[in-house]
């Protein structure tokens, strides 16, 4: 697969968003964002779909901004601290830049930057941590802090895949110890980013990663304000602005979306993941012919790539599941299951094609597949209990059902708000 932006002069490889298999919807979880880009996995930036960006967020952003993490502050920008880190993102784009007071050179910032360069991200936090009781008001000692706090996130995420596979980047929750972890690391970075600004206007970079925070915490108001402060900044960010049509997307805001995923494609032509989502945003319109045409689009530009994202196959298939054309969903669909087996969604939505087609033991095999893979998933559970309903397994349907319903109930009771 391409290499991920930013990854042109590195090794290894946010794909994604960044970021799938299904169509991601305003209040989906945000694990693709953070596992889509590893610098292990070279093109995994195609999941940013998915999720409302949490998991291509640590994948896009660990690889891509490492060239641009180890590189002083810029003084592109003006703005001064506070928790919202630049006060304002138009004053962030056009203000003056107050004058930094910088740090002396130091072998401890030299030798932070190595460490992280070489993924070491604990001891280039240590050794970060150290060179700033020196030198409390380096703009630069930071920013790099508060980029390598984003990056023990991803760090987290990216173990958290090669423990569950693949399709944990497609899973909607996270495990609670990681939820916490994941939002105390994000306000910590968002301060040192906020203490940066004190002495230096952050850079487009920086503002990247102050909006890429605000995602990890679900606040995409936030997040959609500092992307766009970033490609006003620097413009020439495809990832930036990708990251904007995602978050505008998580936000139905559609017509947005497609813009900022146009910025992107112009700037890295053919982009599978970016034209995925353009497919998404018309989706969210129901400009239903558009969507095809991006789907197919994105189809025909993976057909040369050794590795295939599922997400346009599913993309497309679901629409043709939505005109109640099955017969034409289904082939995409075996592609989709055959590019990603340890996804759950591919096998989900084959399993429905068949079931509707009346194909009840292929119908059976594919959501057996799809429960394994998220036996928490409750829909999932009742489409199979459906399944085994019309096969007259009439024990078996009830068992799934009554999962189904327990599973439905704990959701529920979890996310009702406490009294």
């Amino acid at each position: 697969m391409r290499v991920p932006w930013g990854m042109k002069a590195m090794s290894g490889g946010l794909r994604k968003w960044l970021e799938g298999s299904v169509s991601v919807r305003p209040g989906d979880a945000l694990r693709s964002i953070l596992t889509s880009l590893s610098p292990r996995t070279p093109g995994a930036y195609g999941c940013a779909h998915r999720a409302v960006l949490v998991a291509a967020i640590l994948y896009v952003c660990g690889p891509i901004a490492m060239s641009q993490a180890l590189t002083p502050p810029s003084s592109e920008g003006g703005c001064s601290g506070g928790q919202t880190v630049c006060g304002s993102s138009s004053t962030a784009a056009a203000g003056s830049a107050r004058q930094a007071k910088t740090a002396p050179p130091d072998p401890a910032l030299a030798e932070a930057k190595a460490l992280l360069e070489k993924e070491l991200v604990p001891e280039a936090e240590k050794a970060t941590r150290q060179f700033l009781q020196q030198h409390a008001e380096s703009a630069e000692g930071h920013y790099l802090l508060g980029y390598i706090l984003f990056d023990e996130v991803r760090e987290k995420y990216v173990g958290e895949e090669r423990k569950q596979g693949e399709n944990f980047r497609y899973s909607d929750t996270v495990g609670a110890s990681l939820a916490a972890t994941r939002d105390a690391k994000a306000r910590e970075s968002l301060a040192e980013l906020s203490a940066g600004a004190r002495y230096h206007a952050p850079s487009a970079f920086d503002l990247k990663i102050v909006a890429l925070n605000y995602l990890l915490l679900k606040d995409e108001p936030s997040a959609e304000k500092w992307f766009t402060a970033s490609v006003t900044l620097n413009p020439q960010d495809p990832q930036a602005w990708f990251y904007l049509g995602r978050t505008k997307y998580s936000q139905t805001k559609y017509a947005g979306a497609i813009e900022a995923f146009a910025h992107c494609l112009k700037l890295d032509p053919e982009n599978v993941t970016a034209e995925y989502n353009v497919g998404l945003a018309y989706e969210g319109l129901n400009q239903t012919d558009q969507a095809i045409e991006a789907y197919q689009n994105a189809i025909a530009w993976e057909s040369q790539q050794a590795e295939k994202s599922p997400d346009p196959f599913v993309g497309l298939a679901r629409l043709y599941l939505h005109q109640n054309q099955p017969e034409k969903a289904v082939p995409y669909l075996v592609q989709a299951v055959s590019a990603s087996p340890e996804v759950s969604s591919p096998h989900e939505e084959l399993g429905k094609a068949y079931s509707v087609l009346d194909h009840l033991p292929e119908a059976q095999e594919q959501l057996e597949k799809a429960v394994q893979l998220s036996p928490e998933k409750a829909s999932l559970r009742c489409l199979l209990g459906q399944v085994y309903q019309k096969e007259k397994m009439t024990a078996k349907a009830q068992t799934e059902f009554g999962r189904c319903t327990v599973l439905r109930n704990a959701q529920s009771a979890a996310t009702r708000p406490p009294r």
